[in-house]
């Protein structure tokens, strides 16, 4: 919430995670940031380029974005990410909304 409050929508999504990564640090709250997904296909460990925006705690999956409105693209790209990490729950953020509460989505695998 800090992050929306202090620079409203309008930005990158880089320039979302970077600050709600410092936000998680200052809070002492464990995350990994762009974190590497390979994909396992026919036994064999593929480097895929995927990337999850952050992993908050090794639970959740934090999917920023930054657009006019959340499609099921972006559902079914965090929902991806949740199956190929074994994890889930997951939390898809646009930042491009007047009230971050319209932005947030919770999904469960």
């Amino acid at each position: 919430m800090r992050v929306h409050e202090e620079l409203g929508p309008g930005l990158l999504e880089s320039t979302y995670a970077t600050c709600l990564a410092h936000e998680l640090s200052l809070a002492r709250i464990p995350f990994r940031r762009e974190l590497a997904l390979p994909v396992r296909y026919r036994g064999v460990v593929l480097e895929s380029g995927f990337r999850i925006d952050l992993l908050v705690d090794d639970a959740v999956v934090v999917e920023v974005k930054a657009v006019d409105a959340l499609m099921r693209v972006h559902e079914s790209q965090l929902l991806t990410y949740l199956k190929l990490t074994g994890l889930r729950t997951g939390l898809l953020v646009n930042f491009n909304v007047r009230l971050l509460k319209d932005g947030v989505r919770r999904l469960v695998r």
